[in-house]
């Protein structure tokens, strides 16, 4: 139909923490959502997975952007912009960027805060 149904699923280490709301029939989504979380001292990196969801069959995986602890590392005030996706599946091709803030705060009992901003997507 030349449109999708998409939103995000964000993941600490390949565990699912929060989902977006669904934006429906665009290709251009806005979220304009924000998170904080509570990152483990050993974390690895935060995934921003795209999808498209699918009333009649499985949610199509559109792409993702990883945030690794080098990239926090590179960025200490934090990062803004847009992100290429990057394929989930090697035999898919993938189109598209998201538009993300991501901030680390100060430590709160030995933990680090991440605010991330999920702004849009094209």
């Amino acid at each position: 139909t030349g449109s999708s149904d998409p939103y995000c699923i964000v993941k600490i280490d390949d565990e699912a923490i929060i989902r977006t709301a669904t934006v429906w029939k665009t290709l251009s989504p806005f979220w304009g959502e924000e998170y904080e979380v509570h990152l483990q001292p050993t974390f690895h990196s935060v995934s921003i997975y795209v999808m498209d969801e699918d009333a009649l069959s499985r949610d199509d995986v559109i792409g993702k952007v990883c945030i690794t602890r080098d990239m926090l590392v590179e960025h200490p005030k934090g990062y803004s912009g847009w992100m290429s996706l990057s394929e989930v599946d090697p035999d898919e091709e993938v189109q598209g960027e998201i538009h993300l803030r991501v901030e680390v705060q100060g430590s709160q009992g030995g933990r680090r805060l991440l605010c991330c901003t999920v702004l849009e997507a094209r």
